[in-house]
């Protein structure tokens, strides 16, 4: 991948570093020899060689470390050693679990049932595919008990999506390529569906999005409602919305900032800047339609913010009608791309508050806080 000219460098998953780490801790058990580097393949097709750091034998067990390496992606758990615990077991098969600093799923609808460990399925295959590897080739027959663990885990969790999620103690275990790709956008709309998922499975069949803090706040501040009602999508409404349809929801409301909103109601349903900055124009355009004058346009063309437009509209008279022309297009694109969902939006803005709503907000409202178990405040 290449972003400004610079190449930039993969690194590899929490999945990857337990695996590795399981690996080579169970050819040290079961041979006897120590061992540095360990060669993993991982599901995207690549082979790593990674160092094996802090090995420690027991009479039963050996214990052993890969660090983590995010490449040039900005990855909270990078520098992070992964520990992986392979005991020897009476019962057949490989037995995995987590340790310190690895989180526990407390609620439905993630990778792992309630009561797991946070070790996701792939990671999980990966490591009883590679110890399976190594028994072969050792010539055991019996059992092995892995045991992952990360030290740092339970102070990196707070800096990730694992309490939101509703997993408690750590980091969790992650990676479905093995591969981290800088910067993925993918990883971002993963995490999203991790959480959409994770609604329906408790019986959402309408949910709330916003796409960051901008929203969070209003939702707080403004409608009295637990932000944790909402899920985050930052830029990507459009695949949110997907996600939405694709997951069975039955409805979604947009809650969102005029800077957001109004790049919809252009047909931008992912709105980061990279993609085009047009809220300008948008915002000219509907009012010249309700009426602005020639020079008033060129005034909100010259602006660099969205409320210093809407003191334009203000100030000339085209205020209500301009925000309604732009609301009935937002309304219109999120129709359009959730297709048989159904979907409505609020705008608002930090400094004029409440800018208006589609005709069917607050029911959507109403249904998305009332199944998010996540009600009003009181005050």
């Amino acid at each position: 991948m290449v972003r400004q000219g610079k190449r930039l460098r993969l690194g590899y998953t929490t999945g990857s570093c337990a695996a590795a780490a399981a690996k080579a801790a169970a050819w040290m058990l079961l041979t006897g020899r120590e061992r540095h580097k360990i060669t993993l393949t991982v599901p995207k097709g690549i082979t790593l060689e990674l160092d094996i750091r802090d090995i420690n034998r027991g009479e039963n067990f050996v214990s052993c470390a890969v660090e983590k390496d995010s490449g040039d992606d900005p990855d909270v758990t990078r520098g992070t050693l992964i520990y992986a615990r392979v005991s020897l077991c009476p019962q057949a098969g490989i037995a995995i679990d987590g340790g310190e600093g690895i989180g526990r799923v407390t609620r439905r609808g993630l990778d792992q049932p309630v009561g797991a460990a946070a070790i996701n399925s792939v990671p999980r295959e990966m490591i009883r595919e590679n110890l399976e590897e190594v028994c072969r080739l050792t010539d055991y027959a019996g059992g092995l008990s892995v045991i992952v663990s990360a030290p740092e885990g339970e102070a990196l969790a707070r800096k990730t999506f694992n309490p939101r999620l509703g997993i408690v103690g750590g980091i969790s275990i992650l990676g479905t390529t093995g591969i981290v790709e800088p910067m993925s956008e993918q990883a971002l709309i993963d995490t999203i569906k991790v959480e959409l998922s994770q609604r329906r499975a408790e019986g959402q069949d309408y949910v709330l999005l916003t796409p960051g803090n901008y929203g969070s706040d209003f939702i707080r501040q403004t409608l009295g409602i637990d932000p944790g009602a909402a899920v985050q999508v930052s830029n990507f409404i459009g695949e949110s919305l997907d996600l939405c349809r694709e997951l069975g929801f039955h409805g979604a409301l947009l809650i969102g900032h005029i800077g957001k909103l109004t790049k919809i109601a252009g047909g931008m349903l992912n709105t980061h800047s990279r993609y085009g900055d047009c809220r300008m124009e948008i915002l000219a355009a509907h009012a010249g339609a309700a009426g602005l004058s020639p020079e008033g346009i060129r005034e909100v063309l010259d602006c660099v913010a969205c409320d210093d437009a809407l003191r334009i509209l203000q100030e000339t008279g085209v205020y209500e009608a301009t925000l309604s022309r732009l609301l009935e297009r937002i309304g219109f694109h999120l129709v359009q791309r959730g297709d048989e969902l159904e979907t409505g939006a609020m705008m608002f803005s930090k400094e004029y508050g409440l800018l208006g709503e589609t005709g069917n907000a607050r029911t959507l409202l109403e249904r998305a806080v009332t199944e998010s178990g996540k009600g009003r405040r009181d005050g």
